[in-house]
């Protein structure tokens, strides 16, 4: 298999948006049954209820990091409820469809956009289309002046229509940076993660998340998002459908390589795209990772720090050498707790 074949299959891997179709089910009819038995020949109404239809549900699961096999799942119906008997005994509902859903996934209506539930937790349920209500048996509408009632209600219909599942990731600080910054290599050193590393742009083509161990049994979960370009806000390179996965990270760790012409400006370029996506990234606490830099003396390192104007704190790291890890380690845990 070609390498190209291998990235493309790679990068199928990872999915963050679909657009479903639910149907819920249709509520069972009431019965409209009057009893009859070898020693009743004109009884009363003994109609039972009609069962519920089956919901169309969302399930948070944490084993769980794509949508991938919800891709090829588009038509989603729930089953009609069972029509009520005699004896007024109730119809069967109708089985319930689960879904299960990454945590971090966002249901929007595919029209308005607006957001309509957030998963965020293990177990966390949503119905996203109700199922019709049973009819009513005729024994309910029994009076004493209307004593043999021959109609019930019919079911409800159940609810349908389309609707949009984007992924959003949890991790607690997300890496910023241009392509080839060295986020991937980063993550690969101080967690368990196996991202892709090539000398090249793009290498990371989907998020990757890992988790950091910190001082005792302390942990926080980083995630790696592909490089962000100058205009990626408008949809340049891989465009804004990554930047949402660092919408819900506690922190920012923007990585800027030491030799970049102009390190403060490469910082000031990211933190615009950011702004110009959204302008709440920026209330997120902010950390600056100088990366490569075993490739600098004392006296480089001296030149650069002269030469930088961020307002956040920042260190300089080298993740091929293990230079200043615990140090950035400790900066961000600062930085999230």
């Amino acid at each position: 298999m070609s390498y190209s074949r291998n990235r493309k299959k790679q990068s199928t891997n990872f999915v963050d948006y679909v657009k479903l179709y639910g149907s819920s089910g249709k509520g069972g009819g009431g019965s409209a049954h009057l009893r009859r038995d070898k020693l009743t020949a004109k009884g009363g109404p003994d109609g039972g209820d009609g069962g519920r239809g089956g919901h169309v549900i969302l399930v948070g699961d944490k084993q769980i990091w794509t949508l991938i096999h919800l891709r090829f799942r588009i038509h989603n119906r729930a089953e009609e409820g069972g029509h009520g008997g005699q004896q007024t005994s109730t119809g069967k509902d109708g089985d319930d469809i689960y879904l299960k859903v990454p945590l971090g996934t966002v249901v929007r209506d595919p029209d308005t956009l607006e957001i309509l539930a957030e998963i965020t937790e293990a177990g966390q349920e949503y119905i996203m289309f109700k199922g019709g209500r049973g009819g009513q048996g005729n024994a309910h509408f029994k009076s004493p002046t209307f004593q043999t009632p021959r109609f019930a209600q019919p079911g409800e219909e159940g609810e349908d229509g389309w609707r949009v599942l984007e992924l959003k990731l949890l991790a607690d600080v997300g890496l910023v940076g241009f392509p080839n910054a060295g986020k991937s290599t980063l993550l690969s050193v101080i967690s368990a993660a196996k991202p892709e590393i090539a000398n090249y742009a793009f290498t990371t083509l989907e998020p990757n998340l890992g988790v950091v161990k910190y001082r005792g049994d302390q942990s926080f979960v980083m995630a790696d998002i592909p490089g962000i370009i100058e205009g990626a806000s408008e949809g340049k390179g891989l465009g804004i459908r990554f930047l949402r996965h660092i919408e819900r990270n506690s922190a920012l760790l923007f990585m800027v390589p030491a030799d970049a012409d102009d390190i403060t400006k490469e910082y000031e370029i990211l933190v615009n795209e950011l702004r110009k996506y959204n302008p709440e990234l920026l209330d997120k606490k902010r950390v600056l990772a100088v990366t490569k830099s075993d490739l600098l003396d004392e006296e480089l390192k001296e030149a650069i720090e002269a030469e930088m104007t961020v307002d956040i704190p920042y260190t300089f790291i080298s993740s091929a050498a293990h230079m200043g890890l615990t140090e950035l380690k400790d900066m961000v845990w600062k930085a999230i707790d």
